[in-house]
C-alpha cells in the first residue's frame, strides 16, 4: 500500500530537521508552500505539519507560524544532592586526589561557580560526602537488646561503609576526639551507645568504650584507603607490589636476623585485611566484656 501523502511530507521534514537543513528556531515551509510544493490539498499539508507536532519535532509559535522544536533533553537543575553524589562517584572511581570543583564541574557539565550555589568550599564537600557515604550503614531500629551483638553490628556497619568508599576513613578520622560533625556519626555514636545502656559504666568510660571500638576499626580502614589511593595513583596493585617486594622478604627472612617471625610465617599464607578486621573484632568485644564483668 501506498504511503499516505502526509507521511510522506512529514518525512522530508524530517529529513530536512535531522540534517541540519532547518535548525530549532526556523520556519518550516508553510501549509500553502508545501500545497506548492506537493501538489497536495491544503487540508493533507495541515495534517502532516500537525503529525510532526504530535511527534515533538514542530511547535506553533503565534505570530510567527511553525517552527523547528529545540529536542535538546533539558538538563534537570543542579541540586546539592546531586552534586554530593557525584562528588561521591568521582571519589569512588579516581581517589580524594582527583577531586577538585574544577573537575567535579566538568563530571556535570556546569561552570565550576554553579557548585558554590550548594556548597561553599571543598571542605564543606567533602563533610557532606561524608555524611552521606556514612548514612548508608544499616542501623536497625530497635535493634539487638544485648550489648555485643549490637556493637558487633555497629562495627560491621561502619566497616561496609569504609569498604564502599575507601576515601571515608581519612575524611572521618582526621581526628579520633574532635571528629568532623555529621548527622550519620552522631546517629552512629547515639545507636551505639545505647548498647552500653544498664551496664553500670560511668558516662566518660562509656564514651570511651565507643570511640577506642570505631577507632580501630577506622584505623583498618585507614590503611585500606592508603592502599586503594595508591593503587589508583600509581596502577599499581597491591598483589603486584607485594610480588615486587618477595625477593627482598626472603633475602630478609632468610638472613636469619628474625627467626620468630621467619618460624611465624613458615607455610602461612597472605593474611588479608577482611581476615584481620574479623579477628580483631571479636577480640575488640573480648575486651569489653572483660571490662563489664569486672565493673
Amino acid at each position: 500500500m501506498a504511503e499516505a501523502p502526509y507521511l510522506r511530507i512529514a518525512a522530508d521534514l524530517r529529513r530536512r530537521i535531522t540534517a541540519g537543513e532547518l535548525r530549532p528556531g526556523d520556519r518550516v515551509p508553510s501549509t500553502r508552500a508545501l500545497v506548492r510544493e506537493w501538489g497536495v490539498a491544503m487540508a493533507t499539508a495541515a495534517k502532516a505539519l500537525a503529525a510532526l507536532g504530535e511527534q515533538g519535532w514542530v511547535r506553533a509559535v503565534p505570530g510567527s507560524g511553525t517552527v523547528v522544536a529545540d529536542r535538546t533533553p533539558v538538563k534537570p537543575p543542579l541540586g546539592r544532592d546531586a552534586l554530593v553524589r557525584a562528588a561521591m562517584a568521582l571519589a569512588d572511581a579516581e581517589g580524594l586526589a582527583a577531586l577538585s570543583m574544577r573537575r567535579l564541574a566538568a563530571e556535570l557539565g556546569v561552570g565550576p561557580m554553579a557548585l558554590y550555589r550548594h556548597v561553599p568550599d571543598k571542605d564543606e564537600l567533602l563533610r557532606l560526602m561524608a555524611d552521606v557515604a556514612l548514612g548508608e550503614a544499616e542501623l536497625p531500629e530497635p535493634g539487638p537488646a544485648q550489648w555485643r551483638p549490637r556493637l558487633e553490628l555497629a562495627a560491621r556497619a561502619q566497616w561496609l561503609a569504609y569498604r564502599r568508599h575507601p576515601w571515608l576513613a581519612p575524611i572521618l578520622l582526621n581526628s579520633l576526639v574532635r571528629p568532623p560533625v555529621l548527622a550519620a556519626g552522631l546517629r552512629l555514636v547515639d545507636w551505639s551507645l545505647r548498647a552500653l545502656a544498664g551496664t553500670g559504666l560511668k558516662r566518660r568510660v562509656k564514651l570511651q568504650v565507643i570511640m577506642t571500638l570505631n577507632g580501630w576499626v577506622g584505623g583498618l580502614a585507614a590503611s585500606n584507603a592508603f592502599e586503594v589511593q595508591a593503587e589508583q595513583d600509581t596502577g599499581i596493585t597491591g598483589d603486584q607490589r607485594l610480588a615486587a617486594d618477595m625477593a627482598l622478604l626472603h633475602g630478609f627472612l632468610e638472613s636469619g636476623r628474625f627467626p620468630t617471625l621467619t618460624e611465624v610465617m613458615t607455610g602461612v599464607e597472605d593474611v588479608d585485611l577482611d581476615e584481620v578486621f574479623e579477628f580483631g573484632l571479636h577480640r575488640q568485644l573480648d575486651g569489653i566484656a572483660a571490662l563489664l564483668a569486672g565493673h
